[in-house]
């Protein structure tokens, strides 16, 4: 049971790399899926693993275990290896909730000011122009969704390249990427090892609005020169937004240009060997963790009497 729950905290270890190869062969919005998607069932089989540790090592404990009604002892590892898991889980389990409760309230802060910023503008459809000397543009989440930039941003582009950025983040609130975005922050406070993997999805859901946007306007080269000029522009930038607010200046944008300008031969061999690598992954933290889960239950239940050993 122990080496069963074991499994799911190590797994995480491996997906930042798993992630980069996703990206670098896999369409970016097909990695977009992938990689959160394994974050995800990665990050709540750990938590499922931690939680399972603190259970038994309460268990252990006389005034707990009182509780169970327990008519046999609880067969689990020794004492000496259950109480420092247990103390261990309970402290990364804290430290998880206070990490997460700090970006929640500090992103829930961003947005509200982004949103309450963007509704004092006269709006264009979803397109809301705030006059501001520092060059931005990002796509806010919300109903309704908002393109907000910046006047400062629109004199540093000519009407093509406005245009492709545009697309851009219009691409972002129809691909619904403040979902992918918020998913990689939720992840990356449940287990260190996912932390690199944020970036990965970052960049994975700028790469799907860059080639949505060169789909859109139909010109990949205007695409990467109206995402070189605005990275430019906005570099020196600090409007304060939530993290989940993707934006065309984010990420790196010499690598993002190069994807664009490549339009290298694709891989699908190492492509399809990489998603069943994400894919094994995420089925062998969910089967090891449900599998330790379900190995603890019937222990406790043996130790109850309610079934035999």
């Amino acid at each position: 049971m122990t080496a069963l729950l074991l499994l799911p905290l190590l797994l995480p270890c491996v997906l930042p790399a798993l992630a980069r190869r996703a990206l670098a062969r896999l369409a970016p919005a097909a990695a977009l899926w992938a990689v959160t998607g394994c974050a995800v069932v990665l990050a709540g089989c750990s938590l499922a693993a931690l939680g399972a540790f603190v259970l038994i090592g309460l268990l252990r404990l006389p005034v707990f275990a009182a509780f169970g009604e327990f008519t046999h002892p609880l067969h689990t590892a020794p004492a000496m290896i259950v109480v420092p898991a247990a103390a261990t889980s309970v402290g990364v389990l804290a430290v998880c909730c206070w990490t997460l409760v700090r970006s929640v309230l500090r992103q829930s802060r961003a947005f509200r000011v982004a949103r309450t910023e963007a509704g004092r503008r006269p709006a264009a459809g979803d397109l809301c122009v705030v006059d501001s000397p520092r060059p931005d543009a990002y796509a806010l989440p919300g109903r309704p969704h908002r393109i907000v930039v910046t006047t400062a941003m629109l004199r540093s582009l000519d009407g093509p390249e406005r245009e492709a950025l545009f697309a851009h983040e219009r691409a972002h609130n129809e691909g619904g990427h403040h979902y992918f975005l918020a998913a990689a922050e939720l992840a990356a406070h449940c287990h260190p090892a996912l932390r690199p993997v944020r970036t990965t999805i970052r960049l994975a859901a700028e790469r799907a609005a860059d080639e949505a946007a060169a789909a859109w306007v139909g010109d990949r080269r205007l695409t990467a020169r109206a995402i070189a000029r605005a990275a430019l522009a906005g570099h020196a930038s600090a409007t304060p937004r939530p993290a989940f607010a993707a934006a065309a200046t984010t990420g790196p944008v010499p690598q993002r240009v190069q994807a664009l300008l490549g339009a290298s031969p694709g891989r699908p061999r190492a492509g399809r060997a990489v998603a069943a690598l994400l894919i094994a992954c995420t089925v062998l933290s969910g089967a090891t963790s449900a599998a330790g889960l379900a190995d603890f239950h019937h222990r406790v239940e043996v130790a109850q009497g309610e079934e035999a050993p």
